[in-house]
C-alpha cells in the first residue's frame, strides 16, 4: 500500500511519501500554511507538490479528539476535517493515526473506504448560498414531500432555508410590475414542521449563529436515508452542550417524517427547555430573484393542540389546496404530556417542554410529523392525520426507510471499484433520484418530478424536458414509476390540445414549463440580473418538449413492451403530438421540402433572427430530426397494436388517414442545412452568423456560461452570434445511436461525408458555453462516441461534481439538478458499461474509464432482470430468463440464471 503521512499545524504542513506501507519515506515536503489563503487553497498546494506520485491512502498523524470525525485538525485558530477535504482533493481515504494504531492500517483503510462510499458529509459552518447548497444536497424526502437538509433549529434567513415541498402542490399569484400583471405558479413552501430547538434556564431559545456554534458536522447516510447533524455549542452564558438531530422521511407511509433530537449538557446541571413548532408564517423565499413577486401562498385555517400533539391546517390562496400538518412530541426520558406548555401564535403553534437535566447525560426527544393535502387520490388522508400521527414513531420510520433503501440499493445500485469519489457521488445521485419520486410509484399522486426535484424553488418547481434525461434510468429500475411520470403528461393532454389551439395549431402542444394543470407557465419577460432590465422571454418556443415527451413514451414502451400503456395512453399521446407538428410544417413549392418555423432549440440563447421582430427560428436541426423520427416511430408502433386499439387511439386524437399520409410525406422532406464539411446547422441561417472571441471574453469575465446575459449587458444579443448555451444540433445523437440518426438524415435526402461526426462535435464544442449542466452530459456522450475518451471523462466528471461543488455559482442552493443526476447514471451504464437498450435485444460493448477497476449494475429490460459485472478484460452477465444478447459485436445466448463470462477487447 502506497501512503502519504500528513501532519498539519498552525504554520506548516509536513507531508511524507511512502512507496510501501512498511518502507522508509522517499519524499518529504514542508509546506508553509498561508493564513491569507483559504483552507482549500492551502490544501491545493499539497496536491501540486504530490503531482506524479501514486498513493492509496493517507494517514493523519495529529487529528483532534472528536466523536464525529477523527481526521479534524486545528489550523490557524480554525478547524478543518482534513480527511474529508483530502478525500475530495485526492480521491483517497484518509485515516487517523489513532485508527491505525487501534485497528491496523489495512482494516482502518477498509473501514474508511466503506464509510466514504455511503455517506455525504459536510464539516464546519458555512453561510449564504454555500450553506443553502449543502441544504439542498442533504434533503430528505420520499417523492411525496421533500425537506431541505437545513438545521432543525433554523428559520429562513440569509444563511438558512428550511423548505418543505409536497409534490404537485402549486399556487398562482399575480404581481403588478411596471404597469402590467405578471402571473407565477409556484411549488409552495409549506409550513415548517421541522423546527426544534432548546433553551437553558428559561433563557431565550438557541438560534443558529456563528457565535455559539463551536463545531458542526452533518452526515447523510445514503444506505438508510438518515441525516445526522451534530453540533458542539457554547452559549454566551457559558453553558456547553452537544446537540444531535436525526431526520428522515418514511419511505412507505409517505405522509410521515421523524426527527430524533438529543441534547447533552456538558458542563452544567439545571433546567432545559425543548421547543417544537409548526411555523405557518413561511413564504417562498429560496430564490432571491423571485422576491420582486408576491411569494405569499398560504392561508391559515386553524390550529389545535392536545397534550403532546398539535395540528395546523391551511389552504393555498389561489389553487385552494387544503393541507393539514400534525406533530407529536415524545421522549423516553420523561412523560411529555405532563410537561408540555402549548403556545398558539398568529401563524403557528408551539410546544415547549421543560425538565431538569444533569451534566453529561443525554436527553432524547422524538418529533413525529404527518403531512397531508387534498391534492392526492386518497382524499381521506386529511381526516386521517390524527390517526396516522398516533401510529407514528421514530423507530417505525427508521424501519420503513431501511427496508425501502435496502431493496432500492439491491435493484438500482451502481458499484464502481477504483474510484472512491465517483462511487460516492453516483450513490448521491441515485439517492436523490428516489427522494424526488418514490411515492409517485403508488399511483395516488397526479404529479411528475420537477427539474429541481423537491429540493428548492428554482424554476418554481416546474416540470421541463429534463424528464427525458431522467426517465431512462427510472424505466430500467422502476418501470412502474416511469409509467406514472408519463401518466402525468397523459392527464394533461387536454391542456396540451388547448395550448396548441390557442397558438393556432392542431393536435397537442405541451408547454415548455408545466405545473399543476399542464398549461404554459413560461414567462413573457425575464429579468437580466446584470442589466436589471426586463427582456422578452420566448423560451416557450422550445416546442421540442413535445418531441421529448414522445421520446419518453417510446423509451418506456421499447424498454417494457407494455402494450396496455401503448394502447390506452401512449399511442394517443404520440398521434396528438404528431398532429401538432403536421399542422406546424409548411411546404415550399420551390425547394420541394417542408419547413418548421417559429421554434427554439435546446440551446436557449437563440430566440429569433437578428433584427427580426418575429420570434423563433426556422428548421432547427434537433426539432426536425426528432419530427422525422416521431413520424417513423408511429408507423412502426402501429404494427404492434391490433387495429381496434389503434383506431381507438386515433379517434381520441382526431387523427385520420389524410394526416397519416401527410405524416409520411413530411418525414421524407423536412429541411436541414448541412455544409460541405458535413456540419449540421443548428438552424437555417446559422452559418451566416459571426463567431465570438471566447478567449477575450473569458479573460474579461472568467465564467462565460451565461454568455447571453453578458452580451445583452454590452448592448448586443446572442441571437447575432454562433454561440450556444448547451448541446442543440447534435442532441439526437444523445437520444439514439449513430446509425439511427444517420438513417433519419439519409431518409430526408442528405448525404454526410466521412468524419462528419468528429467535425460536428469539434465545431459545436468550440461554440458552446455549457450554461446548462446538461450540456456536459450530452457532450460527454458525444465525445465517447467519437473515441475522445479523455474529454468525455472530463465532461462527465464535471457533470458528476456539478451539484456537489455547485459549479454554477449558487444554483444548487435553489435545488439540485435532477436531470443531470439521472443522466450521469445512464451514462455510466450505457456508455462506460456499454449496455445499450436501443435495439430489440441488449447490446454490450464496454468502454470503462482507465482508472475504474470494475463496474457492476442491474437492468430490467422487457421483463428480464440482468446483472452486469464488467472490468477491462471481461464481463459477466446473468439473466433470470433465457435471452439472446450481443457482446462486442458477437451474438450469444444467455441461459436462465447461468452467468456468462466473455473476454472482450477494449477499442
Amino acid at each position: 500500500m502506497q501512503l502519504i503521512k500528513l501532519r498539519i499545524e498552525n504554520d506548516a504542513m509536513d507531508i511524507a511519501y511512502y512507496p510501501t506501507a512498511d518502507g522508509p519515506a522517499t519524499t518529504r515536503y514542508a509546506i508553509a500554511y498561508n493564513p491569507d489563503q483559504s483552507i482549500s487553497d492551502n490544501l491545493e498546494n499539497i496536491k501540486v507538490r504530490l503531482a506524479g506520485l501514486k498513493f492509496d491512502a493517507a494517514i493523519l498523524e495529529n487529528g483532534l479528539d472528536y466523536d464525529f470525525s477523527d481526521t479534524i485538525v486545528g489550523v490557524n485558530y480554525d478547524r478543518i476535517d482534513v480527511g474529508l477535504a483530502l478525500t475530495n482533493l485526492l480521491n483517497i481515504p484518509v485515516v487517523s493515526r489513532t485508527a491505525v494504531d487501534r485497528d491496523g492500517l489495512v482494516a482502518a483503510v477498509k473501514a474508511k473506504k466503506a464509510y466514504l462510499k455511503w455517506h455525504l458529509d459536510y464539516y464546519g459552518k458555512y453561510e449564504g448560498v454555500r450553506n443553502n447548497g449543502q441544504e439542498a444536497m442533504l434533503t430528505v424526502g420520499n417523492g411525496y414531500f421533500g425537506l431541505r437538509g437545513a438545521y432543525v433549529e433554523s428559520r429562513a434567513d440569509k444563511n438558512n432555508y428550511p423548505g418543505t415541498y409536497v409534490a404537485d402542490v402549486f399556487d398562482q399569484e399575480t404581481t403588478t410590475i411596471k404597469g402590467h400583471d405578471v402571473v407565477n405558479e409556484d411549488l409552495v413552501n409549506l409550513p415548517n414542521a421541522q423546527f426544534m430547538t432548546f433553551g437553558v434556564d428559561h433563557q431565550a431559545p438557541f438560534e443558529i449563529n456563528d457565535r455559539d456554534i463551536q463545531d458542526v458536522y452533518r452526515s447523510l447516510d445514503l444506505k438508510t436515508g438518515i441525516l445526522t447533524t451534530t453540533m458542539l455549542i457554547q452559549l454566551q452564558s457559558g453553558h456547553m452542550l452537544q446537540v444531535q438531530s436525526q431526520k428522515l422521511a418514511n419511505m412507505q407511509a409517505w405522509h410521515r417524517f421523524s426527527i430524533r433530537y438529543t441534547v447533552t449538557p456538558l458542563n452544567f446541571s439545571g433546567s432545559l427547555q425543548l421547543t417544537s413548532e409548526i411555523d405557518g408564517s413561511v413564504v417562498n423565499g429560496n430564490v432571491s430573484r423571485y422576491n420582486v413577486f408576491d411569494q405569499h401562498h398560504l392561508k391559515l385555517l386553524g390550529m389545535e393542540s392536545c397534550a403532546n400533539t398539535m395540528f395546523l391546517a391551511g389552504q393555498t390562496k389561489t389553487s385552494k389546496i387544503n393541507y393539514t400538518i400534525g406533530a407529536k412530541l415524545t421522549s423516553p426520558d420523561c412523560d411529555t404530556s405532563d410537561l408540555i406548555a402549548l403556545k398558539h401564535q398568529p401563524q403557528g403553534i408551539q410546544q415547549v417542554l421543560s425538565l431538569n437535566v444533569q451534566a453529561n447525560k443525554a436527553y432524547t426527544f422524538d418529533k413525529d410529523v404527518v403531512i397531508a393535502t387534498s391534492n392526492v387520490a386518497d382524499d381521506a388522508a386529511l381526516t386521517h392525520v390524527p390517526t396516522a400521527l398516533a401510529q407514528a414513531s421514530f423507530d417505525d420510520t427508521v424501519k420503513a426507510s431501511r427496508d425501502y433503501w435496502d431493496q432500492t440499493w439491491q435493484d438500482a445500485d451502481i458499484k464502481i471499484r477504483g474510484d472512491l469519489t465517483s462511487q460516492r457521488l453516483t450513490r448521491v445521485n441515485i439517492y436523490h433520484s428516489f427522494v424526488s419520486t418514490a411515492a409517485l410509484e403508488s399511483g395516488q399522486l397526479d404529479a411528475s418530478v420537477g427539474a429541481r426535484g423537491l429540493h428548492g424553488e428554482a424554476y418554481r418547481g416546474h416540470v421541463f424536458w429534463d424528464e427525458m434525461f431522467m426517465l431512462p434510468f427510472y424505466t430500467l429500475h422502476r418501470p412502474a414509476l416511469a409509467k406514472q411520470l408519463l401518466l402525468y403528461r397523459y392527464h394533461r393532454l387536454p391542456a396540451a390540445r388547448a395550448n396548441a389551439k390557442a397558438a393556432g395549431f392542431s393536435g397537442a402542444m405541451y408547454p415548455w414549463q408545466s405545473a399543476q394543470k399542464g398549461d404554459e407557465q413560461s414567462q413573457f419577460t425575464h429579468l437580466n440580473p446584470i442589466t436589471q432590465a426586463w427582456d422578452p422571454d420566448n423560451s416557450r418556443l422550445q416546442r421540442h418538449v413535445s418531441l421529448d415527451i414522445a421520446y419518453d413514451v417510446w423509451t418506456y414502451y421499447h424498454t417494457t413492451l407494455d402494450r396496455d400503456f401503448l394502447a390506452n395512453y401512449g399511442m394517443e399521446m404520440l398521434l396528438s403530438i404528431a398532429e401538432f407538428w403536421i399542422s406546424k410544417a409548411t411546404y415550399d413549392e420551390t425547394t420541394g421540402r417542408y419547413s418548421i418555423a417559429g421554434v427554439m432549440g435546446p440551446d436557449e440563447f437563440h430566440e429569433n433572427y437578428p433584427n427580426h421582430q418575429t420570434p423563433g427560428l426556422k428548421n432547427n436541426a434537433y426539432t426536425n430530426i426528432m419530427v422525422a423520427w416521431l413520424f417513423d416511430t408511429i408507423a412502426q408502433l402501429r404494427d404492434q397494436l391490433d387495429n381496434a386499439a389503434y383506431q381507438k387511439a386515433a379517434a381520441a386524437a382526431n387523427f385520420n388517414t389524410d394526416l397519416a399520409n401527410k405524416m409520411t410525406d413530411i418525414s421524407h422532406k423536412l429541411t436541414l442545412e448541412i455544409n460541405h464539411s458535413g456540419i449540421i446547422a443548428q438552424f437555417e441561417g446559422y452559418f451566416n452568423l459571426p463567431t465570438l472571441d471566447f478567449r477575450a471574453y473569458r479573460q474579461k469575465f472568467g465564467d462565460i456560461s451565461r454568455m447571453d446575459r453578458i452580451l445583452k449587458a454590452e448592448g448586443k444579443t446572442p441571437d447575432a452570434y454562433q454561440v450556444a448555451k448547451q448541446a442543440d444540433a447534435l442532441m439526437a445523437f444523445y437520444n439514439f445511436d449513430v446509425p439511427t440518426v444517420q438513417k433519419l438524415i439519409k431518409q430526408l435526402g442528405y448525404t454526410l461525408p466521412k468524419e462528419y461526426l468528429t467535425h460536428n462535435i469539434q465545431y459545436y464544442l468550440e461554440r458552446t458555453t455549457h450554461g446548462s449542466t446538461l450540456s456536459r452530459i450530452v457532450y460527454a456522450v458525444l465525445n465517447q462516441l467519437d473515441e475522445n475518451y479523455d474529454q468525455a471523462w472530463s465532461l462527465f466528471s464535471e457533470a458528476l461534481f456539478s451539484d456537489y461543488y455547485d459549479i454554477q455559482g449558487g444554483t444548487t442552493a435553489e435545488g439540485i439538478h435532477l436531470g443531470v443526476m439521472c443522466a450521469t447514471l445512464l451514462l455510466e451504464t450505457r456508455n462506460f458499461g456499454g449496455v445499450s437498450v436501443l435495439g430489440e435485444q441488449l447490446q454490450v460493448s464496454p468502454q470503462l474509464p482507465e482508472h475504474w477497476q470494475s463496474l457492476k449494475f442491474k437492468h430490467t429490460f422487457r421483463g428480464t432482470h440482468y446483472t452486469f459485472v464488467i472490468n477491462h478484460e471481461k464481463l459477466t452477465i446473468t439473466a433470470d430468463q433465457k435471452q439472446p444478447i450481443t457482446i462486442a459485436g458477437k451474438d450469444y445466448q444467455l441461459q436462465a440464471k447461468k452467468p456468462l463470462t466473455v473476454a472482450y477487447a477494449h477499442n
